[in-house]
Protein backbone atom coordinates (compact mmCIF):
# COMPACT_ATOMS: atom_id res chain seq x y z
CA UNK A 1 0.00 0.00 0.00
CA UNK A 2 2.61 2.26 0.58
CA UNK A 3 4.67 1.62 -2.13
CA UNK A 4 1.42 2.41 -4.54
CA UNK A 5 1.16 5.41 -2.61
CA UNK A 6 4.49 6.83 -3.08
CA UNK A 7 4.63 5.51 -6.83
CA UNK A 8 1.20 7.80 -7.11
CA UNK A 9 3.56 10.81 -5.39
CA UNK A 10 6.17 10.24 -7.28
CA UNK A 11 4.06 10.47 -10.71
CA UNK A 12 2.14 13.61 -9.29
CA UNK A 13 5.40 15.41 -8.39
CA UNK A 14 7.03 14.59 -11.77
CA UNK A 15 3.96 16.28 -13.41
CA UNK A 16 3.72 19.04 -11.61
CA UNK A 17 7.89 19.86 -12.19
CA UNK A 18 7.11 18.84 -15.90
CA UNK A 19 4.58 21.47 -16.09
CA UNK A 20 6.57 23.87 -14.18
CA UNK A 21 9.37 23.74 -16.60
CA UNK A 22 6.90 23.96 -19.48
CA UNK A 23 5.20 27.00 -18.24
CA UNK A 24 8.52 28.45 -18.07
CA UNK A 25 9.76 27.62 -21.07
CA UNK A 26 6.94 28.67 -23.24
CA UNK A 27 7.21 31.94 -21.26
CA UNK A 28 10.57 32.50 -21.97
CA UNK A 29 10.75 31.59 -25.59
CA UNK A 30 7.29 32.68 -27.17
CA UNK A 31 6.06 35.53 -24.54
CA UNK A 32 8.70 37.70 -23.59
CA UNK A 33 8.55 41.14 -25.18
CA UNK A 34 11.82 40.98 -26.04
CA UNK A 35 11.58 43.53 -29.19
CA UNK A 36 9.67 47.05 -28.89
CA UNK A 37 6.31 46.24 -28.23
CA UNK A 38 3.02 48.13 -31.10
CA UNK A 39 1.62 51.01 -29.83
CA UNK A 40 -1.84 51.24 -28.91
CA UNK A 41 -3.90 53.70 -30.64
CA UNK A 42 -5.19 55.85 -28.05
CA UNK A 43 -7.93 57.85 -29.69
CA UNK A 44 -9.25 61.43 -29.41
CA UNK A 45 -8.33 63.74 -26.60
CA UNK A 46 -10.98 64.20 -23.69
CA UNK A 47 -12.96 67.42 -24.56
CA UNK A 48 -11.76 69.08 -20.94
CA UNK A 49 -8.15 67.80 -22.07
CA UNK A 50 -8.10 69.69 -25.63
CA UNK A 51 -9.57 72.41 -24.00
CA UNK A 52 -6.87 72.43 -21.34
CA UNK A 53 -4.28 72.03 -24.01
CA UNK A 54 -5.43 74.69 -26.19
CA UNK A 55 -5.57 76.71 -22.90
CA UNK A 56 -2.06 76.64 -22.29
CA UNK A 57 -0.64 77.20 -25.67
CA UNK A 58 -2.22 80.09 -26.38
CA UNK A 59 -0.96 81.90 -22.53
CA UNK A 60 1.79 79.97 -21.97
CA UNK A 61 3.55 82.38 -24.90
CA UNK A 62 2.91 85.12 -22.50
CA UNK A 63 4.40 84.25 -19.20
CA UNK A 64 8.29 85.34 -18.32
CA UNK A 65 10.55 84.21 -16.16
CA UNK A 66 12.36 86.66 -14.21
CA UNK A 67 15.85 86.95 -12.52
CA UNK A 68 16.48 89.25 -10.05
CA UNK A 69 20.09 90.28 -9.03
CA UNK A 70 21.48 92.49 -6.02
CA UNK A 71 25.20 92.69 -6.49
CA UNK A 72 25.72 89.96 -3.94
CA UNK A 73 27.64 86.38 -5.54
CA UNK A 74 24.52 84.31 -4.03
CA UNK A 75 22.04 86.90 -3.85
CA UNK A 76 18.99 87.90 -5.85
CA UNK A 77 15.84 85.39 -6.68
CA UNK A 78 13.38 84.94 -9.19
CA UNK A 79 9.63 84.61 -10.19
CA UNK A 80 7.35 85.19 -12.67
CA UNK A 81 5.60 87.83 -14.65
CA UNK A 82 3.73 87.97 -17.79
CA UNK A 83 3.86 90.41 -21.21
CA UNK A 84 1.36 93.13 -21.37
CA UNK A 85 1.78 94.73 -24.53
CA UNK A 86 4.18 94.85 -27.41
CA UNK A 87 6.28 97.84 -26.30
CA UNK A 88 8.32 95.24 -24.01
CA UNK A 89 6.02 96.02 -20.33
CA UNK A 90 6.47 93.11 -18.24
CA UNK A 91 4.13 92.90 -14.68
CA UNK A 92 5.09 90.92 -11.80
CA UNK A 93 4.65 91.65 -8.14
CA UNK A 94 6.87 94.19 -6.59
CA UNK A 95 7.98 91.61 -3.99
CA UNK A 96 9.76 89.71 -6.64
CA UNK A 97 11.74 92.95 -8.26
CA UNK A 98 12.08 95.40 -4.79
CA UNK A 99 16.05 95.59 -4.48
CA UNK A 100 17.27 94.57 -7.97
CA UNK A 101 20.09 95.84 -8.79
CA UNK A 102 19.52 94.28 -12.11
CA UNK A 103 16.88 92.20 -13.85
CA UNK A 104 16.92 89.70 -16.47
CA UNK A 105 13.39 88.25 -18.43
CA UNK A 106 13.28 84.75 -19.98
CA UNK A 107 10.89 84.86 -22.53
CA UNK A 108 8.75 81.80 -23.82
CA UNK A 109 11.21 81.08 -26.79
CA UNK A 110 14.36 80.60 -24.17
CA UNK A 111 15.72 83.66 -25.20
CA UNK A 112 17.15 85.84 -22.13
CA UNK A 113 16.76 89.37 -22.26
CA UNK A 114 17.51 92.28 -19.73
CA UNK A 115 15.11 94.75 -18.02
CA UNK A 116 15.07 98.18 -16.63
CA UNK A 117 12.62 98.63 -13.49
CA UNK A 118 9.70 101.19 -14.47
CA UNK A 119 7.79 101.21 -11.31
CA UNK A 120 5.78 99.57 -8.73
CA UNK A 121 2.88 99.85 -6.30
CA UNK A 122 4.14 98.29 -2.66
CA UNK A 123 0.55 98.49 -1.92
CA UNK A 124 -0.78 96.68 -4.58
CA UNK A 125 2.56 94.18 -4.53
CA UNK A 126 2.53 94.86 -8.71
CA UNK A 127 5.00 96.24 -10.67
CA UNK A 128 6.23 96.56 -13.86
CA UNK A 129 9.73 96.43 -16.28
CA UNK A 130 10.10 96.55 -19.43
CA UNK A 131 12.38 94.48 -21.94
CA UNK A 132 15.60 96.07 -22.95
CA UNK A 133 14.69 95.25 -26.59
CA UNK A 134 11.20 94.91 -28.11
CA UNK A 135 10.44 91.68 -29.64
CA UNK A 136 7.99 91.98 -32.89
CA UNK A 137 7.05 88.09 -31.38
CA UNK A 138 5.63 89.62 -28.05
CA UNK A 139 2.34 88.16 -27.48
CA UNK A 140 0.50 90.55 -24.58
CA UNK A 141 -1.97 88.35 -22.41
CA UNK A 142 -5.36 89.12 -23.26
CA UNK A 143 -7.40 90.80 -20.43
CA UNK A 144 -10.88 89.48 -18.35
CA UNK A 145 -12.00 90.57 -15.50
CA UNK A 146 -12.47 90.17 -11.96
CA UNK A 147 -15.92 91.63 -10.76
CA UNK A 148 -18.07 88.81 -12.29
CA UNK A 149 -15.93 86.20 -11.07
CA UNK A 150 -17.54 82.85 -9.09
CA UNK A 151 -16.33 80.88 -6.61
CA UNK A 152 -16.39 77.30 -8.33
CA UNK A 153 -15.09 78.76 -11.51
CA UNK A 154 -11.99 76.83 -12.92
CA UNK A 155 -8.91 78.94 -12.81
CA UNK A 156 -5.12 77.91 -14.00
CA UNK A 157 -2.08 79.20 -12.89
CA UNK A 158 1.13 79.17 -14.96
CA UNK A 159 4.56 79.97 -13.79
CA UNK A 160 8.13 79.23 -12.76
CA UNK A 161 7.81 77.45 -9.65
CA UNK A 162 10.97 76.54 -7.76
CA UNK A 163 12.53 77.51 -11.05
CA UNK A 164 10.58 74.88 -13.09
CA UNK A 165 9.29 77.38 -15.77
CA UNK A 166 6.39 76.80 -18.26
CA UNK A 167 4.57 74.99 -15.02
CA UNK A 168 0.65 74.67 -15.49
CA UNK A 169 -1.53 73.96 -12.53
CA UNK A 170 -4.99 74.11 -12.46
CA UNK A 171 -7.87 74.50 -9.37
CA UNK A 172 -11.35 76.32 -8.91
CA UNK A 173 -12.21 79.92 -7.25
CA UNK A 174 -12.78 79.02 -3.48
CA UNK A 175 -13.49 82.23 -1.94
CA UNK A 176 -13.78 85.74 -3.47
CA UNK A 177 -12.82 89.32 -1.65
CA UNK A 178 -10.67 88.27 0.50
CA UNK A 179 -8.46 91.29 1.51
CA UNK A 180 -4.21 90.62 0.96
CA UNK A 181 -2.21 92.94 3.87
CA UNK A 182 0.98 94.54 1.95
CA UNK A 183 2.91 97.79 3.11
CA UNK A 184 2.60 99.90 5.70
CA UNK A 185 -1.15 98.18 7.09
CA UNK A 186 -2.33 98.26 3.52
CA UNK A 187 -4.58 95.75 2.04
CA UNK A 188 -5.63 95.02 -1.02
CA UNK A 189 -9.47 94.28 -1.22
CA UNK A 190 -11.17 91.90 -3.75
CA UNK A 191 -8.42 89.13 -3.69
CA UNK A 192 -9.40 85.93 -5.27
CA UNK A 193 -8.49 82.74 -3.49
CA UNK A 194 -7.87 79.58 -5.15
CA UNK A 195 -6.81 76.17 -4.56
CA UNK A 196 -4.98 75.78 -7.85
CA UNK A 197 -0.90 75.05 -6.31
CA UNK A 198 1.22 78.30 -6.23
CA UNK A 199 4.75 77.63 -4.88
CA UNK A 200 7.18 79.98 -4.70
CA UNK A 201 8.37 81.31 -8.31
CA UNK A 202 4.69 81.03 -9.22
CA UNK A 203 4.81 84.97 -7.62
CA UNK A 204 3.94 87.62 -10.47
CA UNK A 205 2.33 85.17 -13.06
CA UNK A 206 -1.23 84.90 -13.77
CA UNK A 207 -4.21 83.63 -13.10
CA UNK A 208 -6.63 82.97 -15.93
CA UNK A 209 -9.85 81.66 -16.40
CA UNK A 210 -11.29 79.20 -18.52
CA UNK A 211 -11.37 81.20 -21.47
CA UNK A 212 -7.57 81.85 -21.37
CA UNK A 213 -8.04 85.64 -19.76
CA UNK A 214 -6.15 86.85 -17.17
CA UNK A 215 -8.12 87.51 -13.79
CA UNK A 216 -5.46 87.58 -11.23
CA UNK A 217 -1.35 87.97 -10.35
CA UNK A 218 -0.51 84.89 -8.20
CA UNK A 219 0.63 86.90 -5.61
CA UNK A 220 0.64 84.55 -1.99
CA UNK A 221 0.25 81.26 -0.30
CA UNK A 222 -0.61 80.56 2.90
CA UNK A 223 1.85 77.29 4.23
CA UNK A 224 3.58 76.43 7.45
CA UNK A 225 6.31 74.75 4.73
CA UNK A 226 6.45 77.55 2.27
CA UNK A 227 5.03 75.09 -0.70
CA UNK A 228 1.61 74.73 -1.70
CA UNK A 229 -1.47 73.78 0.94
CA UNK A 230 -4.28 74.66 -1.41
CA UNK A 231 -4.69 78.29 -0.25
CA UNK A 232 -2.88 80.66 -2.45
CA UNK A 233 -4.02 84.53 -3.50
CA UNK A 234 -4.48 86.55 -6.55
CA UNK A 235 -4.77 90.30 -6.51
CA UNK A 236 -7.78 90.86 -9.23
CA UNK A 237 -7.41 92.00 -12.32
CA UNK A 238 -9.79 94.97 -12.17
CA UNK A 239 -6.67 96.05 -10.08
CA UNK A 240 -4.06 95.40 -11.93
CA UNK A 241 -5.78 96.60 -15.18
CA UNK A 242 -6.08 100.36 -13.24
CA UNK A 243 -2.75 100.39 -11.47
CA UNK A 244 0.01 99.08 -14.36
CA UNK A 245 -0.82 102.10 -16.73
CA UNK A 246 -0.51 104.22 -14.34
CA UNK A 247 3.25 102.63 -13.67
CA UNK A 248 3.67 102.74 -16.98
CA UNK A 249 2.77 106.38 -17.50
CA UNK A 250 4.74 107.47 -14.18
CA UNK A 251 6.45 104.61 -12.64
CA UNK A 252 4.17 105.67 -9.53
CA UNK A 253 0.91 105.13 -8.63
CA UNK A 254 -0.75 108.17 -5.89
CA UNK A 255 -1.19 107.20 -2.82
CA UNK A 256 -4.36 108.30 -1.43
CA UNK A 257 -4.34 110.46 2.19
CA UNK A 258 -4.85 113.25 4.41
CA UNK A 259 -1.99 114.00 5.84
CA UNK A 260 -2.08 112.10 9.44
CA UNK A 261 -0.62 109.33 11.50
CA UNK A 262 -2.64 107.34 13.86
CA UNK A 263 -2.18 105.28 16.73
CA UNK A 264 -2.04 101.35 16.33
CA UNK A 265 -5.70 99.77 16.17
CA UNK A 266 -5.07 97.91 19.81
CA UNK A 267 -4.39 101.28 21.49
CA UNK A 268 -7.96 102.48 20.33
CA UNK A 269 -9.40 98.87 21.02
CA UNK A 270 -7.85 99.57 24.70
CA UNK A 271 -9.33 102.82 25.20
CA UNK A 272 -12.70 101.79 23.13
CA UNK A 273 -12.53 103.56 20.65
CA UNK A 274 -14.80 102.76 17.60
CA UNK A 275 -12.33 104.03 14.71
CA UNK A 276 -8.84 105.67 14.03
CA UNK A 277 -7.27 107.71 16.77
CA UNK A 278 -5.32 110.72 15.10
CA UNK A 279 -2.16 110.66 16.41
CA UNK A 280 -0.79 113.69 14.90
CA UNK A 281 -1.43 116.14 12.00
CA UNK A 282 1.07 116.81 9.24
CA UNK A 283 1.96 120.60 9.27
CA UNK A 284 0.11 122.41 6.14
CA UNK A 285 -1.65 119.43 5.68
CA UNK A 286 -5.18 118.76 4.44
CA UNK A 287 -6.34 117.35 7.78
CA UNK A 288 -4.88 120.62 9.49
CA UNK A 289 -6.56 122.83 6.78
CA UNK A 290 -10.04 120.80 7.65
CA UNK A 291 -8.79 121.34 11.55
CA UNK A 292 -8.38 118.26 12.65
CA UNK A 293 -6.68 117.49 16.25
CA UNK A 294 -4.08 114.52 17.25
CA UNK A 295 -3.56 113.59 20.49
CA UNK A 296 -2.45 116.35 23.08
CA UNK A 297 -0.04 114.91 26.16
CA UNK A 298 -3.01 112.42 27.55
CA UNK A 299 -5.93 113.86 25.60
CA UNK A 300 -7.02 112.38 22.76
CA UNK A 301 -8.11 114.78 19.93
CA UNK A 302 -10.22 113.14 17.31
CA UNK A 303 -11.48 109.52 15.89
CA UNK A 304 -12.65 109.20 12.39
CA UNK A 305 -15.37 106.39 12.97
CA UNK A 306 -16.41 106.99 8.94
CA UNK A 307 -15.61 107.67 5.45
CA UNK A 308 -18.92 108.94 3.24
CA UNK A 309 -20.88 106.98 5.65
CA UNK A 310 -19.13 103.65 5.81
CA UNK A 311 -17.65 102.89 9.14
CA UNK A 312 -13.77 102.57 9.21
CA UNK A 313 -12.06 100.44 11.93
CA UNK A 314 -8.55 100.01 10.76
CA UNK A 315 -6.01 102.04 8.69
CA UNK A 316 -6.44 99.73 5.63
CA UNK A 317 -10.24 100.54 5.57
CA UNK A 318 -9.25 104.22 5.91
CA UNK A 319 -7.23 103.86 2.98
CA UNK A 320 -9.20 101.92 0.71
CA UNK A 321 -12.15 104.31 1.47
CA UNK A 322 -10.23 107.35 -0.13
CA UNK A 323 -8.93 105.32 -2.65
CA UNK A 324 -12.30 105.58 -3.61
CA UNK A 325 -12.99 108.65 -2.91
CA UNK A 326 -10.01 109.54 -5.16
CA UNK A 327 -7.26 112.26 -4.85
CA UNK A 328 -7.87 115.29 -5.40
CA UNK A 329 -11.59 114.99 -4.31
CA UNK A 330 -13.25 115.79 -0.82
CA UNK A 331 -14.13 113.12 1.52
CA UNK A 332 -16.82 113.44 4.28
CA UNK A 333 -15.10 112.23 7.34
CA UNK A 334 -17.60 111.57 10.61
CA UNK A 335 -15.40 112.76 13.51
CA UNK A 336 -15.76 111.88 17.10
CA UNK A 337 -14.07 114.81 19.78
CA UNK A 338 -15.02 115.12 23.79
CA UNK A 339 -18.10 112.15 23.30
CA UNK A 340 -19.64 114.36 20.50
CA UNK A 341 -19.56 113.57 16.61
CA UNK A 342 -19.85 115.69 13.86
CA UNK A 343 -18.74 115.79 9.81
CA UNK A 344 -15.88 117.39 8.42
CA UNK A 345 -15.20 117.76 4.61
CA UNK A 346 -11.68 116.87 3.94
CA UNK A 347 -9.61 117.18 0.74
CA UNK A 348 -7.82 113.86 -0.53
CA UNK A 349 -4.22 114.26 -1.40
CA UNK A 350 -1.19 112.13 -2.51
CA UNK A 351 0.91 111.39 0.25
CA UNK A 352 3.56 109.16 -1.59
Amino acid sequence: MNSRFSRYALIWILLIVTVYIGDQFIRGAFLTADDPRPVTARGSLAESEQSTINLFEAVAPSVVYIFTGNGEPEGGGAGSGFVWDRAGHVVTNHHVVAGARSIAVRLDTGETVSARFVGSAPDYDLAVVRLSATRASLRPIPIGQSGTLKVGQSVFAIGNPFGLSRTLTSGIISALNRRLPTADNREVAGVIQTDASINPGNSGGPLVDSAGLLIGVNTAIISESGSSAGIGFAVPVDVVNRIVPQLIKTGRVPRPGIGITVLPEEIAARVGASGLIIADVLSGSAAQKAGLRGVAGQVIGDVITHVNGQPVRTLAEFAEALGKVGVGNRAELTVQRDRSSRVVMVEVIDIS
